[in-house]
């Protein structure tokens, strides 16, 4: 009997890096673990997070859920003012209306004590050049204290996790000048696994969370316990740009 025995938790974005191995977590934890992503995978259901009928037809084949892990995400590098009205609308409609379309199509199916944790990014703690990624993120961190004040009174936690500079299919499109420069801020000396994640999720999922909701676990390695996001910056500028 694990410690999430008995539990049913939705997980988006399953398919590989980080949602897969919180999938794994939660399953050897005990959980019943419904795995979706829009990539097609032998282990997950398809969901489009951005489609609500997508969210409509997987909550209709569930008689409860005690946890939604909205994991799914999508790196957007784009710089101001260069930063493109089609990668910035699909951006939002991943990393912020996806994660709402997920709370409204599944709280209705979620009991007292269930849980909704979001996957954020330190990128909504502090400036990000990123401009599409990091204006997404500190939306989806309001979302989230939003959400902890709606649905508290029903008995359901609604908390963040905040990665660092995570090894997924999403840093390796990093450039080395970017790895280069980031690395040298993270006072751990390295760039995080998502076994460094994973965990994190299993505890916010469980009962030993009971307490907590709105809050925001940050594992970074220290990255943001200092500002240092200007001289990443800087180190990854186009050249065409004067400084």
């Amino acid at each position: 009997m694990g410690r999430l025995s008995g539990k049913i938790v939705v997980v988006t974005g399953a398919a590989r890096g980080q949602g897969a191995a919180e999938v794994a977590a939660l399953t050897a934890s005990g959980a019943r673990v419904i795995a979706t992503d829009v990539v097609s995978d032998e282990n997950c259901r398809y969901l489009d997070v951005r489609d609500p009928t997508s969210w409509a037809a997987l909550a209709a084949d569930l008689d409860r859920v005690d946890a939604l892990v909205n994991n799914a995400g999508v790196a957007s590098r784009g710089r101001l003012p260069h930063v493109d009205l089609a990668t910035w609308d699909n951006t939002f409609a991943i990393n912020v209306t996806g994660p709402m379309l997920g709370i409204q199509a599944l709280v209705p199916l979620m009991p007292p004590g269930s849980s909704i944790v979001n996957v954020c990014s330190v990128a909504a703690l502090s400036g990000h050049v990123a401009a599409a990624y990091t204006a997404s993120k500190w939306a989806l961190r309001g979302l989230t204290r939003s959400a902890s004040l709606e649905l508290g009174p029903r008995g359901i936690r609604v908390n963040a996790v905040m990665p660092g500079l995570i090894e997924t299919p999403l840093m390796e499109s990093a450039s080395p000048a970017f790895r280069t420069a980031a690395l040298a801020e993270i006072p751990l000396g390295r760039t995080g696994t998502v076994a460094d994640i994973a965990p994190a999720i299993v505890y916010l999922v469980s009962d030993d969370s009971s307490y907590m909701t709105g809050a925001e676990l940050v594992i970074d390695g220290g990255l943001t316990g200092h500002v240092s996001h200007k001289g990443i910056a800087d180190a990854i500028a186009p050249a065409t740009e004067g400084h």
